[in-house]
């Protein structure tokens, strides 16, 4: 059942940030243990080392290091975790994850995957494609990257490289 108001995991947020992550909901390992990207087979920590994004690999347990970096994390959903296919699509908050990118206006705005993408613009997973979009959320560029989830059986980084490359343009 889903609370109103209450999140599953937290926002990792701050002022003058350069990106901020956003997937479609905590999984149920991350609720769990209450850390972000938490499956052991979650390729994200690994992924953001490897193209530069952070000049070391963190653990789960770190993410609030994730910050000192420029780097913020949320989700579209954030009172139930699971699956992907598992989730209401009417509770994904296209309008809130908008509000708080306004409000904080990073740089650029990542999401994890094409099925958080496809939700926050109303489109099917079909017709969402990797890499930079067309549409922003005020001075903020948008991107589209593969779902580091174990689950993703196409799996590739190209997209995690492009987004590295566009942020070291933007310092």
């Amino acid at each position: 059942m889903r609370e109103v108001g209450i999140s599953v995991l937290p926002d990792l947020l701050a002022s003058n940030l350069n990106l901020v992550i956003v997937s479609t909901a905590a999984g149920r390992v991350s609720a769990n243990r209450q850390l972000y990207y938490a499956s052991p087979g979650n390729r994200f920590w690994r992924t953001l080392h490897e193209v530069g994004l952070t000049p070391v690999e963190l653990r789960p347990d770190d993410y609030s290091k994730l910050l000192d970096y420029g780097i913020g994390l949320t989700d579209l959903e954030k009172g139930a975790c699971g699956a992907d296919s598992k989730l209401k699509p009417a509770d994904f908050d296209r309008m809130r994850l908008r509000a708080v990118i306004k409000t904080r206006s990073p740089r650029l705005l990542a999401f994890n995957g094409k099925t958080a993408a496809a939700h926050y613009f109303n489109v099917p997973t079909s017709q969402t494609r990797f890499g930079r979009q067309s549409e922003t959320i005020g001075r903020t560029v948008i991107y589209v990257c593969c779902s580091t989830s174990p689950a993703n059986g196409h799996w590739s980084r190209e997209a995690w490289e492009d987004l590295a490359r566009a942020l070291a343009l933007t310092r």
